[in-house]
Parts: C-alpha cells; structure tokens; sequence
C-alpha cells in the first residue's frame, strides 16, 4: 500500500511538472518595438529631452535607446562611427517596427570646421542620406526638427533655427518622412512661456543679472561653459556631467516639458506608435 501511495505520489508529482513547463513555454511570442533617437546634445542623456522621452514616455513594450551625442552634427556624427552604431541597432531583428528619430541643426550650424556643413547643400544632402539608409535596414526614419534657442529680444524669441528647420521640413516632404517640427512647437512654447519663465528650461538656475535682462525681455549672450571637475578617485562610478546655464540646453524639467511636444507630435506623425506613447 505504502509503495502503491508513494507511486501516485510522484505520478502527480512528475503531471505537474509538466503542467508548469506547459504553462512556461505556451506564452505568445512578445512583439516589441523599438526607438532609436539619432541626434545631438538637446537630445542627449543629462542635456536633452531623450533621456526623460525613454524613462516616462514609451511603455515597458518598446527598446528605447537614446544615442543622442553633444556636439555632434550630420557630418560629425556619421564620420565618428556613431551612425554606424545606431545603423546597426536599427537592422537587429525581432521587432515588430523600428523607428530612427534624426535630429540635428545646432552644430551643423557651427562654425567649428569639424562640424559645420553647409545649410542648403551639404546638410539636407546628409539628411537625406540617412533617411535612405534607414529605410535600406529596414527601419522607419522621422526627421525632427531642431529645439529652439530660448534667446529673446524685446520680448521676442530669436529662432535662429528657423531655416534650418525648413530644409529638414523640405526633405521630409520630399521623401515622405514622418515629421515631427520640435522648432515649431518649442519655439511656440518659450514665445508663450516669455523669456524669464524660459529661463526654468535650463541645466541651471540663471545669475541674478541674467534673470533681471530675461524679465526686461532681452537676454543676455550665453556664458561659457564652466570648466570639468576634477577627476574623481576610487572605485566607484567615475562618469561627470558638467551642466551650465544657457539656452540651449536642457535640465530635468526642460527635458520633460520637450519629450512631451515630441511625444504627443510623434504620435500624430507615426500613427502605429499611438498605443506604445505615453502622454
């Protein structure tokens, strides 16, 4: 009796284990998407808004991956290696689609030579090659339109991007690439939020002399950036961000007040996103 119980026993034992493992692999097959953001330092981690677009605003279904670089421009970025990195993330498989945001502008307008390209050749054509090679890796690309600068005068914001926006507006509709005009929208943004209220976007608090000009409606030139800390010993985490005050730029609540713009105009220019975006 003893040996017929302890049979049963592992008879159920052994049924139930494989219930479980029916159980483990009878989930459906996950069907994620994926976001890469392709851009400069009002993109990038700690400067930009993909940082808080990645972290509050794609739910837990979609790769989000910021590959956002300070200083970068259309010519910089690809002969670097940094498009490649991002090419190659767009061709990895198992997604259900993959978008490329591209947004770039404020360094190609540099005058630094390593930057720089010129407005209405060099720069759309760069564009243009990206959109090219986006869709060659299977990948959907959306052009961005650069983040304005929060720089006013008598009250009024000087978009010095305006331009540039439009040659990024020009490709796209060329080329019938999704479009998301971040110029347009922040520009609207800081002209109704005034240039003292802008001024809240920031790395860091404005000096008293910069707020006093920001609240008469003229801002004042932009101050260097502050020199690197000093290197930092041990064994722990070794990585520092320098942040500043200035225009350009963006702290926590800039960075949050963008990502939404973008999110809600990605969802109006990429329909099939609509379900991974939150507002």
């Amino acid at each position: 009796m003893r040996r017929l119980l302890a049979t049963a026993a592992c008879l159920l034992i052994a049924s139930g284990a494989q219930a479980q493992t029916r159980e483990r692999t009878d989930a459906p097959p996950l069907e994620p998407y994926k976001i890469i953001l392709v851009g400069d330092s009002t993109m990038a981690p700690h400067s930009g808004w993909g940082g808080a677009f990645c972290a509050h605003h794609v739910k837990s279904s979609v790769a989000c991956l910021n590959t956002g670089r300070g200083g970068r421009s259309t010519r910089s970025y690809r002969q670097e290696g940094s498009w490649d990195i991002a090419l190659a993330e767009a061709k990895v498989p198992g997604y259900r689609g993959t978008w490329v945001l591209i947004q770039f502008a404020h360094n190609d307008q540099s005058s630094k030579s390593e930057r720089w390209t010129d407005e209405t050749t060099e720069f759309p054509a760069n564009l243009r090659r990206f959109v090219e090679e986006v869709r060659a890796a299977g990948a959907t690309p959306v052009l961005v339109t650069p983040l304005t600068r929060r720089e006013f005068k008598d009250g009024k914001l000087k978009n010095t991007l305006a331009s540039w926006s439009d040659q990024i507006r020009g490709v796209a509709k060329a080329m019938d690439v999704p479009l998301v005009d971040l110029n347009a929208l922040s520009a609207a943004q800081a002209q109704e939020m005034g240039a003292e209220t802008a001024t809240k976007l920031a790395q860091e608090p404005p000096t008293a002399e910069e707020l006093v000009a920001a609240k008469a409606g003229t801002t004042l030139a932009a101050r260097p950036a502050p020199p690197p800390p000093p290197p930092i010993a041990g064994d722990g985490a070794r990585g520092q961000v320098t942040r500043k005050f200035d225009y350009t730029h963006l702290g926590n609540v800039g960075a949050e007040v963008t990502a939404k713009l973008v999110t809600q105009a990605l969802a109006r220019a990429v329909p099939d996103l609509r379900s991974q975006l939150v507002r």
